[in-house]
């Protein structure tokens, strides 16, 4: 049995472990949070290099993205540097590939449609999301500015966040991450004053889409219907969803004994089945496994008479 491991800088209230099949072949996936702590990140990365089939970094990106460039985060490198044989990816690949992917589904579904109005949290870390969304003709607010740096602008189209991201990125990738993203107990804390500050771009949107701990940190107290498109998901957290009035949850990765895993956990897991270095794998070996694993977006209505509505003629 091969073993997949997330190593997380996230809380480790969140960990998880399955035993899955795929292909015929049995795969051990889990998950270690290590609440913000490098240092204790780093030994268990040294721990496992070696001894299990892929590792994913979780609560921290190896790279941000500007269009084609890709700028390292500073505070990536110990934690990549402390692997020397197993293959350690951060989901990036399937950001590229499989979130693309989720975007047109929905499209063609008849959940997303020319007009619709979506607040992405932060497009750097989900580029292939905001580009596809753009794609099938959604109106898109990139709200890495608001958010990310708390300056109150919203960015409308991807190429002009990509030309403010040419700027900043350079600067912005060697501060460290605590400051652009939550990790640890920060995970499981909302900022009550920022979240009244910020409300008004969650209740324009018809859909909120990105990182769902970008999206916890500022979420209104109530919503009015709207669909999340996410990645990660616990049971408390569509509990906390529903509560609050989002009309559907969508999430990019499939659900594993009721809940779903992160993009880099779900990359660790192809890369592991598909036996090669993390850079010699194009998005078309993602998006062909994909389809042969038949992973599909989870789609679960929380509440009815939600905002965003489906042909009817779609089963």
């Amino acid at each position: 049995m091969k073993r997949v491991v997330s190593v997380s800088l996230g809380s480790s209230k969140r960990d998880h472990s399955v035993t899955i099949e795929l292909l015929g072949e049995k795969f051990e996936v889990s998950r270690v949070g290590t609440d913000g702590d490098f240092n204790k990140a780093i030994e268990k990365l040294k721990e496992l290099d070696g001894k299990v089939s892929a590792i994913g970094l979780g609560g921290i990106d190896i790279y941000l993205y500007a269009g084609k460039k890709r700028y390292m985060i500073r505070d990536s490198k110990p934690l990549v540097n402390a692997v020397k044989k197993t293959p350690v990816v951060d989901g990036s690949g399937l950001k590229n590939s499989l979130e693309r992917e989720t975007i047109k589904y929905l499209s063609v579904q008849g959940y997303l449609k020319p007009g619709t109005r979506v607040l992405m949290t932060s497009a750097v870390d989900r580029f292939g999301m905001a580009e596809a969304l753009e794609q099938v003709g959604c109106d898109i607010t990139c709200g890495d500015l608001i958010f990310g740096m708390g300056i109150p602008f919203p960015v409308k189209t991807v190429a002009k966040l990509n030309s403010i991201a040419e700027k900043l990125l350079p600067v912005v990738t060697r501060l460290p991450f605590n400051i652009l993203y939550p990790t640890g107990k920060k995970q499981e804390r909302q900022d009550a004053a920022k979240a009244k500050k910020f409300e008004r771009y969650y209740h324009r949107a018809d859909v909120i889409a990105g990182d769902f701990h970008f999206i916890r940190k500022y979420l209104p107290s109530s919503l009015n219907g709207q669909m999340i498109i996410t990645n990660t998901t616990t049971s408390r957290d569509v509990e906390m969803l529903t509560e609050r009035g989002a009309g559907m949850l969508v999430t990019t990765t499939p659900e594993f004994n009721g809940r779903s895993f992160g993009t880099n956990v779900i990359e660790a897991l192809l890369v592991a089945i598909l036996g090669k270095n993390w850079e010699d794998i194009t998005p078309g070996e993602y998006i062909e496994l994909l389809k042969k694993l038949d992973f599909k977006p989870r789609v679960l209505e929380l509440n009815k008479n939600h905002g965003i509505g489906r042909d009817t003629n779609i089963s």
